[in-house]
């Protein structure tokens, strides 16, 4: 299966473990619940995916790569105590807590939550010594004479052999007591996480166009190369800063990454016209609805430079797409601040002094709440982003309110300031909201002079590859689906019918008259 396959069987899973009865007892015996097996090549994002999972569920994880760690950090340092049994004293061997199982209740300290998953990664390559260890880990959720806090759910990674020479095979008794799951590399399912994770359009553009150098292990004369999904997500990350710094991104750092130099050279040689493209087509005035003059030329163009005008569209949407979903998220937490307030105000009628040192108080809250959910490790990095800038935000606000308060000096008007400068700042989020909706609009337009005419675009593969991106992205749909966009629904209605009618067409040719 795949890796978004993968995802859900996981959380699925966690989902089940973790489901109690009336009684508030596990429905699935703690003893009973096999711990995952993630069985795939590396490199395709199987730590990604438990973050993911313990975001979404709202649960503690701690992850571990296992090759790291000694037999002695494992189950815990051997010290000598005294017990009786039968009325003599004995000297006994116990272990101290291992520091995997110290590190679980430390982020159940942390962050107040019991339950998490615990993952261990390159579980199949472990040493000789804590290869036994592993195994009764596994079997038993106990490292040495401490056991895995009951709400922990193990789930582990390893690697087919190979792709990993110290891979160790687990025998029939181990296996018969794990969950296995098997991943193989898919490009079309890392590609809705990648336009959800920011990856770099250019990337995204070029493996749209070279599926096949997406994922790629080789060994052959000249040695071992590899290409992985974790080296293109990790060369979009540099890419950004140096474009941002003004360096270059050429061959000599796409192969630090990507470390096959046939493809690191393609991508390379791709990224000069990628970026030749965007300066030619002039993508921003293409969005506020200012066209090229030699639409032809580009009718005419090779498929990858059309693919690459496409990407290039769709990159810049999707940033617009991720803003809006980020300021909303911001302006809610900014709402239910100020809707807070004037529940409070009501109540304690306060005088402007007070009300700026209500928000005030609210500042240290959220202040503090946010460096214990990034300390506790719950917070994901947009999560981060959004309640750091609702954070300046409500300063923001404080200082609108001291400023204007001598103007408004009563109860009332401490609201109405607060109230004021809310209204400011949604308006500017809903001019946004505007100008992404009529960005988006254009792009419809521009594929659709370009490509064809209402009556042809429905064999337009053009305009397919479009919508297709746009209805399989996490954030162009919520743009769509919460804000609404009439040239989306009306193009995706005539494709829909252009299926509909293409299918009906193949059942009757293969009827039998």
């Amino acid at each position: 299966m795949n890796i978004d396959q993968a995802k859900e069987e996981v959380k699925n899973a966690v989902r089940a473990y973790l489901e109690k009865d009336e009684l508030g007892q596990y429905e699935i015996p703690t003893e009973k619940q096999r711990p995952i097996l993630l069985m795939g090549p590396p490199g395709i994002g199987k730590t990604a995916i438990m973050e993911q999972i313990a975001h979404d569920l709202g649960i503690g994880l701690v992850s571990y790569t296992i090759t790291h760690h000694t037999r002695q950090s494992a189950i815990g340092l051997p010290q000598i105590s005294l017990k009786e049994f039968g009325g003599k004293r004995y000297s006994v061997t116990e272990y101290t807590m291992s520091e995997i199982i110290g590190a679980v209740y430390e982020q159940i300290e942390k962050s107040g939550v019991e339950e998490g998953i615990l993952f261990l990664d390159e579980i199949n390559c472990v040493s000789e010594t804590l290869a036994p260890t592993m195994l009764q880990f596994l079997q038993y959720k106990t490292f040495g004479s401490h056991k895995l806090p009951a709400g922990y759910i193990i789930v582990t990674a390893g690697n087919p052999p190979q792709y990993n020479k110290s891979v160790r095979e687990f025998d029939i008794v181990t296996l018969d007591r794990v969950r296995q799951i098997n991943i193989e590399e898919d490009f079309d399912s890392w590609k809705s996480y990648a336009y959800k994770a920011a990856v770099h359009g250019a990337i995204l553009s070029y493996l749209e166009i070279k599926k096949d150098n997406f994922y790629s292990i080789k060994t052959d004369v000249d040695g071992r190369t590899f290409v992985t999904a974790r080296g293109w997500e990790d060369l979009s990350r540099v890419m950004k800063v140096h474009e941002k710094l003004s360096m270059p991104v050429d061959e000599n750092l796409v192969v630090q990454y990507i470390q096959n130099k046939e493809i690191a050279r393609d991508f390379a040689d791709y990224y000069e016209l990628y970026h030749r493209y965007n300066e030619l087509y002039k993508i921003p005035e293409i969005l506020e609805g200012s066209f090229p003059e030699d639409l032809k030329s580009i009718r005419d163009g090779s498929f990858d430079e059309k693919l690459s005008i496409i990407g290039l569209l769709t990159d810049k949407l999707m940033e617009e797409f991720r803003e809006y979903a980020e300021s909303q998220a911001i302006q809610k937490i900014l709402f239910e601040t100020i809707k807070e307030f004037k529940a409070y105000a009501e109540e304690e009628n306060p005088d402007m002094e007070s009300s700026i040192s209500y928000f005030k108080d609210r500042e240290g809250v959220m202040k503090y709440n946010l460096e214990s959910d990034k300390e506790a490790g719950m917070l994901s990095r947009e999560d981060e982003r959004v309640r750091t800038l609702a954070l300046e935000g409500l300063r923001d606000c404080i200082s609108y309110m001291i400023s204007a308060a001598g103007t408004e000096p009563d109860l009332q008007g401490a609201f109405i300031i607060a109230k004021n400068w809310f209204t400011k700042k949604e308006n500017v989020r809903q001019a946004d909201i505007k100008e992404t909706d009529r960005h988006l609009t254009n792009s419809f337009r521009f594929i659709e002079e370009t490509f064809g005419n209402k009556e042809s675009l429905t064999g337009s593969q053009e305009m397919v590859i479009f919508i297709t991106e746009l209805s399989n992205a996490y954030y162009s749909l919520k743009f769509v689906k919460e804000t609404g966009n009439e040239a989306y629904y009306e193009y995706n209605k005539l494709l829909l019918l252009n299926d509909r009618r293409q299918e009906l067409k193949d059942q009757i040719l293969q009827m039998d008259f």
